[in-house]
């Protein structure tokens, strides 16, 4: 829907990311009285001589102490234009996990660069873990121009390295998300809520003006076809309606409507969309991130995990996997291994059957392996005990999109992107 947007902030360390989210809450007056003075305190304990607007987001106590982001922060804020989720992400490679967890659902990634430092590795791997998941639009961010002296030159020239990076990141991964820089000083406030006197040379938008007005709609897939995971069967077996039968789910892309033509996978079976329901009331259609229940006009045997999808365009149904896995667990993933598979509403068992090469996503390039370790993000090739109704993630982020499971303890110990 194109009145939430869903972002997230990446960078190295001390980049600035935290006491930037930080000045948007602030500016955006969605911090309350009582936190902004328990912020105001803990500056001064700190011996800060300005009120430290990054512990509004880093909230862990070693966060705090150590002065460094460590877990995904999900911050939340609204303006009159528009409702925001923010993923504040570490900065430290060790962390990557982490950026790809905040990153796997975002509108847009908020990439810093301190203007000091330039393009560093960090910058390359976020804004290649930032292509690499598909994320729809890109802001390079370059913080503290203030110890530039807000220098035109060196935002240029930092402007100028992060193009050349995104060029080879299209070479690479055949499609790069849309790119807009902003030139920024998150301690003063220079251009994240409002314009910056300081930098007249700039006469683009702030930062929040860009994530207002940046255009969402055609990222959710409405225009592509339809995707509908079964979530919950629904059968009131009221006498007001015995009969009733519903499917509900949120629409993972597409329009679903009323009178299409549908197919049930894994099985096959066709029918006709006779009815959307929502608790206020039947719909014409449905669109991509909308939660409704669909009713068929004929009687299948459809459950949880099976997906209606457009009988024009259907996705692969398949018992064999190849993807992109990014490794979250502290034991390495090697072949043999038994997991389950989380793909939309459907977990089935399968078999790690191939481990066959890493990506560095700082340099661009594939080294083979055997296994993977934490952190690493690698191909593997798997084989499911239930067939799966997939897209490759380059076109759909959600039926392309699956976690692996410890089939032991339902930890989750990799996220992966079909093809």
């Amino acid at each position: 829907m194109s009145d939430l947007l869903r972002f997230a902030t990446a960078g190295s360390v001390d980049d600035g990311k935290s006491t930037l989210i930080g000045r948007l809450l602030y500016d955006t007056k969605t911090v309350f009285q009582d936190q902004l003075e328990q912020v105001e305190r803990t500056s001064a304990d700190r011996g800060d001589d300005y009120t430290n607007l990054a512990l509004l987001t880093d909230g862990l106590r070693a966060e705090r102490e150590q002065g460094i982001t460590i877990d995904v922060a999900y911050r939340y804020f609204s303006t009159p234009v528009r409702s925001f989720i923010v993923a504040d992400t570490p900065g430290h490679v060790q962390y990557t996990r982490n950026m790809v967890t905040g990153a796997s659902t975002a509108d847009l990634a908020l990439v810093l660069v301190d203007a000091r430092k330039g393009v560093v590795e960090q910058t390359r791997r976020h804004a290649a873990l930032s292509a690499l998941l598909r994320v729809p639009h890109l802001v390079l961010a370059v913080n503290k121009m203030d110890l530039v002296a807000h220098e035109r030159g060196v935002y240029t020239d930092i402007v100028r390295d992060f193009t050349s990076l995104t060029d080879d990141l299209r070479d690479r991964f055949g499609a790069l998300p849309d790119v807009t820089a902003i030139p920024m000083a998150a301690l003063q406030g220079d251009n994240v809520v409002h314009r910056s006197s300081a930098m007249g040379w700039y006469d683009g938008p702030s930062l929040l003006e860009h994530l207002e007005g940046v255009h969402v709609e055609r990222d959710h897939g409405e225009t592509r076809p339809s995707r509908f995971p079964v979530q919950y069967v629904i059968r009131p077996m009221s006498a007001e309606r015995p009969d009733y039968r519903g499917y509900a789910g949120t629409v993972a892309s597409g329009t679903l409507r009323v009178g299409d033509d549908v197919v049930v996978l894994p099985s096959g079976r066709s029918s006709t969309v006779a009815g959307i329901d929502t608790y206020d009331g039947p719909l014409d259609a449905a669109v991509a991130r909308q939660a409704v229940t669909v009713r068929l006009s004929d009687e299948l045997d459809v459950s949880r995990g099976d997906m209606l999808v457009a009988a024009a365009a259907p996705p692969r149904t398949v018992s064999a996997l190849d993807a992109t896995v990014c490794w979250m667990a502290d034991a390495p993933l090697r072949p043999g291994a038994r997991v389950l598979v989380k793909h939309t509403t459907r977990t089935v068992k399968a078999l790690v059957s191939a481990v066959t090469d890493r990506v560095d996503v700082a340099s661009l390039t594939s080294e083979p392996v055997s296994e993977l370790g934490l952190n690493d993000i690698g191909r593997v090739a798997l084989r499911v005990a239930s067939p799966l109704a997939v897209d490759p993630y380059a076109v759909d982020r959600t039926t392309g999109a699956f976690l692996v499971v410890d089939d032991a303890t339902g930890t989750t110990l990799g996220a992966g992107m079909v093809g």
